[in-house]
């Protein structure tokens, strides 16, 4: 953690803290930007994949393979004392999760992106707070209340979400915006490797609203695994550990699908060295590099404050996409893409607000035991307010 006290540090003890001497705050957002970098380049690469001609099945089965690899030593060595015993019970609910986190949730995003463009598939992935919440609340795992202002939040976030997911999907509109040719990859890339780089914001002869459904599926996944892996990751804390078991599970579903699927033997060999490279970007950026910047972001800013990022993420995929692809920006996706951010930072500001009325009513509730103490209650507050963001991060 870097030191934000400006006390003076000498000697050999700042050796350690030298390659963090920049300020904890700064270091969060400069992490999250290069995160959303870092995933819309997953968001461009995939669908790169899927143009050079891999197969939809092939592709997570070597992803996920390449995740395990990554993340077993780590969960193995660094979550030693915070493994429970490995129960029958564990494994059911590990491979559970990983029907839903892994292969209907990477399935839907393949087939989806496939049929749409990296920028629309960044863009509702910006629906996934508002539909986790509206799981929780069906669960009843989440109270919603309209008397106020923080469940009015919520409620106005998830409509507005699925108003932009509606309109995404039934209404493509006219194109608005279509780069000139002299931005396509065609004047700036080989002629070998054009072809493939200038069709891949291109959804022609594809169909639109089928994708868009299969990415309102890949969404629905996504929230699903969320609620469903809070309260698993309670009774076994060990969140490597639980990712591991699911990409292992989640390899073993897609190779049975592909059984029945992809019987090409063709279909498994990497032809190119761009399959070659998308397929480890995948593995080694999208789900483990990222997967450990993101566990530290959430540990040091909170979820809320990796949450508010995401919408970056689209805007770096519509520029990628745009200038290097010449993909085309249809007027439905536009207004969607609208709608579902608004609705994102309606439920986040939500989530926010009811924060701070559980940390007021926690305190409220504490004090008359402190028989008007100002110490006591000072440090009641301090310690109430750190789950939420860490004084060192709580003005990011």
């Amino acid at each position: 953690m870097a030191d934000t006290s400006g006390s003076s540090v000498s000697g050999s003890s700042s050796g350690p803290k030298r390659w963090c001497s920049m300020p904890e705050k700064f270091q969060l957002h400069l992490a999250m930007l290069l995160l959303q970098f870092g995933y819309a380049g997953f968001h461009v690469v995939s669908r790169a994949a899927l143009n050079m001609g891999i197969s939809k099945i092939v592709f997570p089965v070597y992803r996920n393979i390449l995740a395990f690899l990554l993340l077993v030593p780590f969960a193995f060595f660094l979550e030693k004392k915070e493994r429970p015993p490995l129960t029958f019970n564990f494994l059911v609910q590990f491979f559970l999760l990983a029907v839903v986190g892994i292969t209907a949730n990477q399935g839907f995003y393949l087939v989806g992106l496939d049929n749409t463009s990296p920028t629309f598939a960044s863009a509702i992935q910006n629906s996934v707070p508002a539909i986790t919440f509206l799981m929780a609340a069906i669960l009843r795992i989440e109270k919603v209340r309209l008397n106020r202002k923080d469940g009015i939040g919520k409620v106005a976030g998830t409509l507005f979400c699925v108003a932009g997911a509606s309109v995404i999907t039934l209404y493509k509109g006219p194109t608005i915006y279509s780069p000139a040719p002299p931005l396509h990859a065609a004047n700036i890339f080989p002629a070998n490797i054009s072809p493939i780089l200038a069709s891949l914001g291109d959804a022609k002869g594809k169909s639109w609203t089928l994708g868009c459904i299969f990415l309102i599926g890949h969404c629905l996944s996504w929230s699903a695994w969320l609620v469903l892996q809070a309260p698993v990751l309670k009774k076994y804390p060990a969140r490597l550990s639980v990712t591991s078991y699911q990409c292992f599970f989640g390899v073993l579903q897609f190779l049975v699908i592909a059984a029945f699927v992809e019987r090409d033997p063709q279909a498994w060999l990497i032809h190119t060295g761009g399959e070659l490279f998308s397929v480890f970007y995948a593995g080694v950026v999208a789900s483990g590099i990222a997967f450990a910047v993101q566990i530290w972001c959430i540990d040091r800013g909170g979820p809320v404050f990796v949450a508010v990022y995401q919408p970056v993420q689209t805007l770096v995929v519509a520029i990628m996409a745009s200038v290097a692809l010449g993909e085309e920006f249809y007027l439905g996706g536009i207004i969607g893409a609208v709608l579902i951010i608004t609705g994102l930072y309606l439920v986040l500001w939500g989530k926010n607000e009811e924060r701070k009325f559980s940390l007021l009513e926690k305190a409220v509730i504490q004090s008359p035991a402190d028989h008007g103490s100002n110490r006591t209650i000072t440090h009641s507050k301090s310690s109430l307010a750190q789950p939420l963001l860490s004084q060192s991060t709580e003005n990011v």
